[in-house]
């Protein structure tokens, strides 16, 4: 299968639409992770937490996403899609509530726990989707559309969210979430159709069989290998991201939400661009070249002292530039791996393997890292950068092996719905 294309496939009208519910559905699930980041500082300072009990905080939403992954996965190619992602996000809108309401640090865990046993899949069902309605020479620049919810979450979600936790306590911006995981919800509901094809496949298998079959496959095992280890290396820096830009680089509460809304808006412009790229030039290429900026960037940055604010924007959104980069094409190169049959467990379990190896990182870094006070700059944050640039290089070898399968046809030919026309 030919990852190349001279012209691009150009997209229906109910196409453009997907994308557009998608990348907003997904902009909610992403700042609601996000948002733990910048919070960081603002939760270990008022709820007196060592950076081991804020990791565990973060970690919990992966795990309890993992987990939910692997349960749902026998049962994902049996359902409505559209049935799937709107359940699962109407539970996920109900955690991010019980998020804004909690007042403890057991009751905030617990309510993590909640949220990312029904936000952690969503990811998955919507790369389904893509997967079942765009073809695999329109993925690059429907991922790069999705996908910049990463970046909006820092453009408009954090700052705002960072305003109002200034303002009125940090439980306000999971309700702001929550607020407008309502209103997706119903546009959901409304407007998305059907996306129901892969039933036509005949499956005989129990659910357990069929996740058993799934996880059992080596062509698989090697796209699930490559995203456990890119999730390890893109995960490690970020919980702490905003105690190492106050304690360490000497940026003020006052200056963060401009530190992150630069770097955010730099993503904007960044990843529809790499999704066009990615439809038009070899996938792989252009992950080796996001991969070895990355690993550049992540040593430079986590070894810096203290710097001035613009230098910290700059560093920043070179630093985002490897991360956003290497994210489309690794997500396009792995959605062309499962069969239509497996698509739905494929994605379910890789998305299992993505949240429980962040969980994994965020809970090993607040291993690595240390901090005298809460006003202290952070230990061995360096330590962290190295220990992403070893998981950044096996990420290269497992991702070059899903490459060679792609190329080599292994995976059937990409279907795309009618319902998409």
């Amino acid at each position: 299968m030919s990852q190349t294309s001279t012209s691009a496939l150009p997209f229906t009208r109910y196409q453009i639409l997907v994308v557009i519910i998608l990348a907003v559905t997904q902009f909610t699930v992403v700042l609601d992770f996000m948002i733990m980041s910048p919070l960081g500082d603002i939760l270990m300072k008022s709820m007196h937490l060592i950076p081991s009990e804020f990791g565990l905080a973060v970690s919990a939403y992966a795990f309890s996403a993992g987990f939910s992954g692997f349960l749902t996965a026998g049962f994902s190619d049996r359902f409505d899609r559209k049935k799937l992602l709107l359940f699962f996000y109407i539970g996920f809108v109900i955690g991010t509530v019980l998020c804004g309401i909690a007042h403890t640090y057991l009751f905030l865990v617990a309510a993590r726990v909640f949220t990312g046993l029904f936000g952690g899949v969503i990811g998955s069902f919507s790369m389904a989707i893509v997967a079942d309605l765009f073809a695999l020479q329109q993925r690059g620049r429907v991922l790069g559309f999705v996908q910049m919810a990463f970046g909006a979450s820092q453009v408009l979600g954090i700052p705002i969210g960072l305003y109002i936790a200034t303002n009125w306590g940090w439980e306000m911006p999971f309700l702001m979430v929550a607020a407008l995981g309502v209103v997706m919800a119903g546009i959901i509901g409304f407007y998305l159709k059907p996306i129901n094809e892969h039933l036509r496949v005949k499956n005989e298998k129990s659910a357990f069989a069929h996740l058993w079959n799934t996880l059992a496959r080596r062509d698989y095992q090697a796209g699930f290998a490559a995203t456990a280890l890119l999730s390890v290396g893109g995960f490690m820096m970020m919980p702490f991201g905003s105690a190492f830009a106050i304690n360490n680089l000497q940026v003020t509460e006052q200056q963060l939400p401009l530190l992150f809304m630069v770097a955010g808006l730099s993503t904007l412009v960044i990843m529809p661009v790499i999704g066009r790229l990615s439809d038009r030039i070899d996938k792989y290429k252009l992950f080796v070249v996001a991969s070895l900026w990355l690993m550049a960037m992540c040593i430079w940055y986590t070894n810096l002292s203290v710097v001035s604010l613009w230098v910290a924007i700059v560093l920043n959104v070179l630093l985002m530039a490897g991360v956003t980069s290497r994210m489309i094409p690794s997500s396009a190169l792995t959605s062309a791996v499962p069969e239509l049959k497996d698509r739905g467990a494929f994605m379910s379990i890789n998305a299992s393997l993505q949240q429980v190896a962040g969980g994994i990182a965020a809970a090993l870094a607040g291993k690595i890292v240390v901090q005298q006070t809460n006003f202290s700059p952070l230990e061995h944050y360096d330590t962290v950068g190295y220990v992403v640039v070893a998981f950044s290089i096996l990420g290269l070898l497992f991702m070059y092996r899903v490459d060679r399968l792609v190329k080599r046809g292994s995976s059937s030919t990409p279907y795309v719905s009618t319902t998409a026309r």
